[in-house]
């Protein structure tokens, strides 16, 4: 009563000693330091945004890239995770220095070994398909080409390649993820280079995708959509070739009944200009093991695509396996839309190959040091 009458005023008011004020102070601080220290002894998020702000390489086995690491082959199947979530993983992992993991590497070729053997049956020969036996076609199974004497004639003797021949491989993909990239000169470098399906690799184009070329492929859709069947003038196709330089070429001639034609029209023509080229069809057992191979890998389609092809083969071939230009999805691992291919923004038939889910594959593969799959730029 005699304070009031007084006016007395308590002289700590107006300050919140340890009051509500400074209590949530302290609070928000301490939940603040706890979060931090759990993010750094436990989390993960820490981790990826110190990776986003250093400035160069981690080493393969260091803790952080094997976490990295660890984080995409938890992802056992691709509607695991969302596409975003995929990439943010993806991009993670490229501050990591990529090494070839030997084991992995020894006994996925072995697998293939096992059940495609590229070295032996890759191409239909000589060897493999002697004069006067029956050849059954991949798809259309109930169709058989008899291997007569001038069928004969046009097979190589035998297989030109032989296992692990090469030391470091690079196969080009047509994807858009390519585009800019600057990675010519080091595909360039590789001491065999495999393409598909005769993309343009001319000046405008090179410093990206560079202009080696070992062997390509060419879909007999590609003949006959753009050169008519070579049915008329076939010099045309005979100068885009030429951009290849001595690379030889390859066709799925037994896929079915209505591309063996067209395919031995190529052999043909490049007879016709005494050119030096090697022409091989794919042998299409070995095709129909690829896809069975694939099949156990998720990879299920009315089709594999020509670069899941030649990746396959390369992983017998060669010691070392680079790929360039994989990719299936319109936006790049930023979320920067991008073409189809480096060239056009034609997209594929719906349905017909199941590119996501080679490219999931792929960077499953890169993780274990069993392919080194380049999405970024070159330096």
């Amino acid at each position: 009563m005699l304070r009031r009458r007084m006016g007395y005023s308590d002289p700590s008011s107006g300050k919140d000693i340890l009051g509500n004020r400074s209590l949530c102070f302290i609070f928000i601080c301490a939940f603040g330091l706890v979060t931090l220290l759990q993010q750094i002894l436990y989390g993960k998020n820490y981790i990826k945004r110190y990776l986003d702000n250093y400035d160069g390489s981690f080493d393969y086995n260091s803790t952080a890239c094997r976490e990295l690491r660890q984080e995409i082959i938890d992802v056992k199947v691709l509607t695991m995770v969302k596409t975003s979530d995929l990439f943010e993983r993806w991009r993670n992992l490229q501050v990591c220095k990529w090494e070839q993991n030997k084991e992995e590497t020894s006994n996925f070729k072995m697998s293939l070994s096992r059940c495609c053997n590229a070295p032996s049956f890759l191409f239909t020969t000589k060897r493999n398909t002697p004069a006067g036996s029956k050849l059954r076609y991949e798809v259309d199974t109930s169709g058989i080409l008899p291997i007569t004497t001038e069928v004969f004639k046009m097979l190589p003797d035998d297989m030109p390649y032989s296992k692990s021949q090469y030391k470091k491989c690079a196969v080009i993909g047509n994807g858009g993820i390519i585009k800019n990239s600057k990675c010519g000169k080091e595909i360039d470098s590789a001491d065999f280079v495999f393409r598909c399906n005769i993309p343009p690799i001319n000046e405008k184009y090179s410093a990206d995708v560079g202009t080696k070329t070992d062997l390509v492929t060419i879909n007999p859709s590609i003949i006959t959509e753009r050169f008519q069947k070579l049915e008329k003038w076939r010099r045309p196709f005979y100068e885009v070739l030429q951009n290849y330089e001595n690379s030889s070429v390859v066709l799925p001639a037994f896929y079915n009944v209505r591309n063996t034609d067209v395919s031995f029209r190529v052999k043909y023509m490049l007879d016709d200009f005494d050119s030096q080229r090697g022409v091989f069809f794919f042998h299409p057992q070995y095709l129909l093991n690829v896809q069975r191979f694939w099949a156990v890998q998720g990879v299920r389609a009315k089709r594999l695509s020509s670069g899941l092809m030649l990746v396959t083969a390369a992983l017998e071939m060669c010691e070392e396996v680079h790929l360039y230009g994989f990719w299936a999805f319109p936006m790049n691992p930023s979320g920067i839309f991008i073409t189809h291919h480096y060239y056009d923004n034609v997209k594929p038939r719906p349905g017909f190959h199941a590119m996501p889910h080679e490219i999931f594959n792929f960077i499953h593969m890169h993780t274990r040091g069993i392919i080194n799959v380049h999405t970024g730029q070159c330096t």
